[in-house]
């Protein structure tokens, strides 16, 4: 009897698609991950010396209750990827439906994307955006190279939220969540 694993070993996920070894089309699949709804956060951070840096992201999730841990990630050629790496601190920002301007201003490179935008500094000087429908605090706990990405975990140390209709995205196009008059009579 051995302990050797049963299945086969897969090759490294990371290098498999930079070699060009995969047979999933980059183009297909990421229509395909478009038909997954998200919402649409606002990640934040301080850089050196206060400056805030901000990026729109829809890969945000949670990760564990207790303790309280999220995740999200950002492309590894990303002008602002320094400025997160460094940060002790990030917020995520949850969008409300009113807020796509803020969603399209965040997405596309800009030396101030804060110009006119209502904020405050939250722990580790991470923006909190005003009218956001949630935020949440994070020390940045670590981070993982995956593929084309960089997955940051954060340790959530301070929340809040509303009860405002949040901004959801699929398909390439923003939306908004309608329940169905079941659930919406399940909860009065």
């Amino acid at each position: 009897m051995t302990d050797a694993p049963k299945h086969p070993t897969a090759p490294d996920p990371a290098n498999e698609l930079a070699s060009d070894h995969s047979p999933i089309d980059p183009r297909d699949f990421r229509n395909a991950l478009g038909t997954y709804a998200t919402g649409v956060t606002i990640i934040t951070a301080a850089g050196a010396g206060g400056k805030p840096y901000g990026i729109t992201c829809n890969s945000f999730a949670s990760v564990s209750l207790n303790p309280p841990l999220v995740l999200w990630s950002l492309v590894l050629y990303s002008s602002s990827l320094g400025a997160f790496e460094n940060a002790s601190h990030f917020a995520v920002n949850v969008l409300g439906a009113s807020q796509q301007e803020l969603a399209n201003r965040f997405a596309k490179s800009s030396d101030d994307k804060f110009a006119g935008v209502e904020w405050r500094p939250g722990l580790g000087n991470a923006p909190i955006l005003a009218d956001s429908v949630a935020n949440f605090q994070c020390r940045a706990a670590n981070r993982y190279y995956g593929g084309d990405h960089v997955i940051f975990l954060g340790a959530v140390e301070a929340y809040s939220y509303n009860r405002k209709e949040p901004l959801l995205f699929a398909r390439s196009g923003y939306g908004r969540f309608v329940a169905d008059d079941e659930s919406v009579a399940d909860k009065s």
